[in-house]
C-alpha cells in the first residue's frame, strides 16, 4: 500500500515515541505550552508540566492523559525556583531527557516609546524569556552531560530575528538574546550528547496579553492577517508542538542551534 508517494512501512518508520522519557515543560499552563505538554504525554512520556499558574494546569491533569502529567509550580524569575523544579521532574532516577522552555513574554508591558520605557519595566520583560532560559539551562544540563543525552528547546519568536509585531523593545532584545543563548550552549555542549534549539512561532492569541495586542489592531488589519500568510491561516498552538516534538526526536539528533520558524510564511 502506498500513500502520497510512501510504503506503508516508511510511514510507520516515521512514528516519533517518547515512551519512557522524563520530559519537563516550563509555561505549560496555557496554549502553546499545555499543548506541547499534552502531545508528549500523548507520545508516552512522563511529562512534568511547571508553571507559576498552578491553578490553570489543572486541566491538564483532568485530561485522558494525566496519570502521565505531573504538575509543578515554578517561578522563572527565581534561580532557586527553576532549581528545585528541575529536581523534581528528574526523580530518583536523575534524569530528563528534553526540557522545553515556554515561559516568556511581555508579562503585561504595552507598546510605547523607547524614551519612556522604565528600567523596571524592561528588565522585567528580559528577565521573564532571557534570565528564565538561562536559569533552565544551567539547572538541567548537568543532569543531560551525565548521562550524555539531552534535547534543550526554547520558545523564541521572529522578533527574535527582525523585529516584533508588539512594537515593545526589551521584548524584541530579548529574543534576540534568547536565540544568541540557544546557538552558543548549542555549540558547547554538542560534544555531550545535548542538542540546543529554538522554535519562533507565528503570532496567535494564547494568553491575555496577546489577546489584548490582538484587539488593538484595527478590524480591517484582523481581517487581513491570515491573507498575508502564505498558507492563508492562522497559527495553532499544535502547530508549534508539533515542531517541538520533531526536534526533541532522534529524527533530529543531527540538528542544533537552529531557529526553526513556524509562521505559515517564508520569514524575509
Amino acid at each position: 500500500m502506498v500513500s502520497n508517494g510512501l510504503a506503508e512501512a516508511d510511514i510507520i518508520g516515521m512514528n516519533i515515541s517518547f515512551e519512557g522519557q522524563n520530559i519537563l515543560v516550563i509555561g505549560a499552563a496555557r496554549g502553546i505550552g499545555r499543548a506541547i505538554a499534552s502531545s508528549f504525554a500523548e507520545d508516552g512520556a512522563s511529562v512534568f508540566a511547571a508553571d507559576i499558574l498552578q491553578d490553570e494546569l489543572e486541566p491538564l491533569k483532568k485530561s485522558i492523559i494525566g496519570d502521565r502529567i505531573t504538575t509543578l509550580k515554578i517561578d522563572v524569575m527565581s534561580e532557586e525556583s527553576v532549581f528545585h523544579a528541575v529536581q523534581k521532574a528528574a526523580g530518583q532516577d536523575r534524569r530528563i531527557d528534553v526540557v522545553v522552555y515556554v515561559a516568556g513574554g511581555v508579562v503585561g508591558r504595552r507598546q510605547q516609546p523607547i524614551d519612556e520605557v522604565t528600567t523596571e519595566d524592561f528588565d522585567a520583560v528580559v528577565d521573564v524569556n532571557l534570565r528564565g532560559a538561562f536559569f533552565t539551562i544551567r539547572a538541567v544540563l548537568p543532569l543531560m552531560k551525565k548521562r550524555h543525552f539531552g534535547r534543550i528547546i526554547v520558545i523564541a519568536s521572529p522578533a527574535g530575528l527582525t523585529t516584533s509585531l508588539t512594537g515593545i523593545q526589551s521584548y524584541a532584545a530579548s529574543k534576540h538574546a534568547q536565540i544568541g543563548l540557544v546557538k552558543q550552549v548549542a555549540r558547547e555542549v554538542g560534544q555531550h550528547g545535548v542538542t540546543v534549539n529554538a522554535v519562533a512561532p507565528g503570532f496567535m492569541a494564547t494568553s491575555p496579553d496577546y489577546e489584548r495586542q490582538w484587539n488593538g489592531y484595527t478590524e480591517e488589519f484582523r481581517q487581513n492577517f491570515a491573507k498575508n500568510i502564505a498558507v492563508r491561516r492562522m497559527g495553532r498552538p499544535q502547530d508549534i508542538a508539533d515542531a517541538v516534538l520533531f526536534l526533541a526526536s532522534d529524527r533530529a539528533s543531527f540538528i542544533t542551534g537552529q531557529i526553526l520558524p513556524v509562521t505559515g510564511s517564508p520569514l524575509l
